[in-house]
């Protein structure tokens, strides 16, 4: 499946929530998710017949995959990994997608969107160890040190990104220091960790590639 191109905030309102797609914009009040529009598709007047089963499940995928910003096959795999480890699988599809480094870019602030941050490890502005990573699916693992390139420390995107942690801070199983734009993945988080995720209800998503 392509990459999707058309505007972000267009899957916001189908999802009926916030991805955060569009970083600072999804905060503020220009954020198509707080206007008053009906959903892509949807019968303006909120007429609508019962979704199915299936329905209700592959929204549920959907909201996960766009949130993480990965494409169908590559949600996939990450999810026919998670089969495979020991534990409960729509708790290890969570760890491994939390693992991903673009997402550990995202969570420690130096970037205000998950796309952003691909971006940034795409382009070589991301060190891991002390090399530089440029996979976004790159599996960060726990005593992780990442960093920002030193080439890239002045960059005015990024600083502006970094200003979140004042307000914010960072997931509780990062560590983060502003200064030197070096982070720390400290542990795999739990499920139960990730809270601004919460509403997700990853047993949907495990029925639904289990048809």
């Amino acid at each position: 499946m392509a990459r999707y191109t058309g505007p972000v905030c267009r899957l916001c309102r189908a999802e009926g929530r916030k991805l955060l797609l569009k970083g600072a914009r999804c905060k503020s009040d220009k954020c198509a998710v707080n206007k008053k529009r009906p959903a892509p598709g949807k019968d303006p007047k909120g007429r609508q017949g019962k979704r199915s089963d299936y329905g209700i499940q592959l929204r549920e995928k959907q909201k996960l995959r766009r949130i993480y910003g990965m494409q169908e096959r590559q949600f996939s795999l990450f999810f026919m990994r998670a089969q495979r480890m020991a534990g409960i699988t729509g708790e290890n599809l969570f760890v491994l997608l939390e693992q991903r480094l673009d997402n550990v870019v995202y969570r420690l602030r130096f970037a205000s969107s998950r796309s952003q941050a691909r971006q940034f490890v795409l382009h070589g502005h991301v060190r891991v160890n002390g090399r530089r990573i440029n996979i976004p699916s790159y599996l960060v693992k726990p005593e992780d040190e990442i960093e920002v390139q030193e080439g890239s420390k002045n960059l005015v995107v990024i600083k502006e990104a970094l200003k979140e942690f004042g307000k914010a801070g960072v997931m509780p199983w990062l560590h983060l220091d502003p200064d030197t734009m070096k982070g720390k993945f400290l542990a795999v988080p739990r499920r139960s960790d990730i809270t601004d995720l919460a509403d997700i209800k990853e047993q949907m998503i495990v029925e639904y590639y289990s048809k």
